[in-house]
């Protein structure tokens, strides 16, 4: 099974540097809109059968004009949603900012049991990642679109993914409407293909940046 994890397209809260986790979310910006548009584009080669977004407004209007473009119904799922900020939400300052990205990469480390100030433990959202996935690959989709957020992606990638570590991912952001494409099963694992539009090696460890 193939995986595109497709980070939405810039947001105002994306702009200012602001931890914007909750529900609704701020929508796209004018670029942003222009980045969704060119999604259809972008993934032209790729066969998607079926496309999922989470229930942050920001991922659904990045995956409408795929969806139009493939004719398919975005799925909307909550497992996919971004890393709760907690306390934190809201939040530009570096310090925050710093809190909440050595939270999440600690738990691509292996240190699941940390919460998120006021928020989720990176068990918590493994799970709920891990539960759309198992449910995509229980649909029989040989390739399947996933618009969520950057953090997720990233953390949920390098937790995953035997040939990306959490150094790796901490030091690669992905840019709005960025991928992670992904190939394998929740059975047999998974390996990283490409992030941000880079090629990795399929056995090893991507050479860090």
């Amino acid at each position: 099974m193939r995986l595109i994890l497709v980070r939405h397209g810039q947001t105002s809260s994306n702009v200012a540097g602001l931890l914007d986790t909750d529900e609704p979310g701020a929508g796209l910006t004018a670029v942003g809109l222009e980045q969704a548009a060119a999604l259809a584009d972008a993934l032209r080669d790729e066969s998607i059968e079926v496309l999922y977004a989470s229930t942050l407004a920001r991922t659904q209007q990045t995956a409408a004009p795929l969806a139009s473009f493939l004719g398919l119904e975005v799925l909307v799922r909550e497992g996919l949603r971004e890393v709760r900020a907690g306390h934190l939400e809201m939040r530009g300052d570096e310090a925050s900012v710093q809190v909440y990205l050595d939270t999440a990469f600690a738990w691509s480390s292996g240190d699941v049991h940390v919460r998120m100030p006021g928020a989720e433990s990176g068990a918590e959202v493994f799970a709920r990642y891990d539960a759309v996935i198992e449910e995509i690959a229980g649909s029989g989709a040989a390739t399947a679109a996933i618009v969520s957020h950057g953090s997720v992606i990233r953390t949920w990638t390098a937790a995953r993914a035997r040939n990306v570590t959490a150094d790796f991912a901490a030091r690669n952001t992905l840019a709005n409407t960025g991928a992670v494409l992904i190939e394998g099963s929740p059975r047999d694992g998974w390996h990283a293909l490409a992030w941000g539009g880079r090629a990795l090696r399929h056995d090893d460890p991507p050479t860090q940046r």
